[in-house]
């Protein structure tokens, strides 16, 4: 009996052995990953965010295109409904930009020019938009956080602007009051470009 008792104590000490052994060569279990609401709600498709938790922008590639060839060069064409803007070159050729445009209501089209350009301008919302938006404030000095941006180009006859923005992450779509807005990358570009008395077309 005592054999036998010692027997069964051995077994079950050899199999204890083996299932640990067989549990640290195991991996250990990994944790779920963390799954975003927003994700699990909707789906992918949103931007990467910044730091400070804001939709991070998608660039739009600035580039040499061929052009149709009837404008002179040096002129600019806003091409509201594909959200980009030419900067003509001549020969067939111009420099696209990835702009954003009036919202839905806020759509215009003309040819305009450019009247005057400022650097890191301030801003002033005109009095339409303090009757849209009473808590905007009444005045901004230019800098990294003025919705202009580093540069604005005044378009001659309208409240309207070609400028920057805080906002690069609107560009490429419908979200204005009627300016065009451009990366503060781009619109330094451009700027330095463009000269008062350009000639500013833009289509719808």
């Amino acid at each position: 009996m005592r054999r036998l008792t010692f027997a069964l104590v051995c077994a079950l000490g050899a199999l204890c052995g083996l299932s640990c052994e067989a549990l640290a060569r195991s991996p250990a279990p990994q944790p779920a990953p963390a799954v975003d609401p927003f994700t699990a709600l909707f789906g992918g498709g949103f931007a990467p965010q910044t730091s400070d938790g804001r939709p991070q922008a998608v660039a739009i590639p600035r580039e040499v295109v061929a052009f149709e060839p009837k404008y002179a060069p040096g002129t600019v064409i806003i091409a509201t409904n594909e959200r980009r803007l030419y900067y003509t070159l001549g020969n067939g050729q111009a420099i696209r930009y990835g702009v954003g445009v009036g919202r839905p209501g806020f759509e215009w089209a003309g040819t305009r020019y450019i009247s005057h350009k400022r650097e890191w301008p301030d801003w002033t919302p005109p009095v339409q938009m303090l009757h849209r938006r009473p808590d905007l404030p009444r005045h901004m000095v230019g800098g990294l956080n003025n919705p202009l941006g580093a540069r604005a180009m005044y378009l001659s006859g309208t409240l309207y602007r070609i400028h920057g923005s805080n906002e690069p992450w609107t560009i490429g779509q419908a979200v204005s009051s009627g300016c065009i807005r451009m990366t503060n990358d781009d619109v330094v570009d451009l700027y330095n470009r463009v000269k008062v008395g350009t000639r500013v077309v833009v289509t719808r």
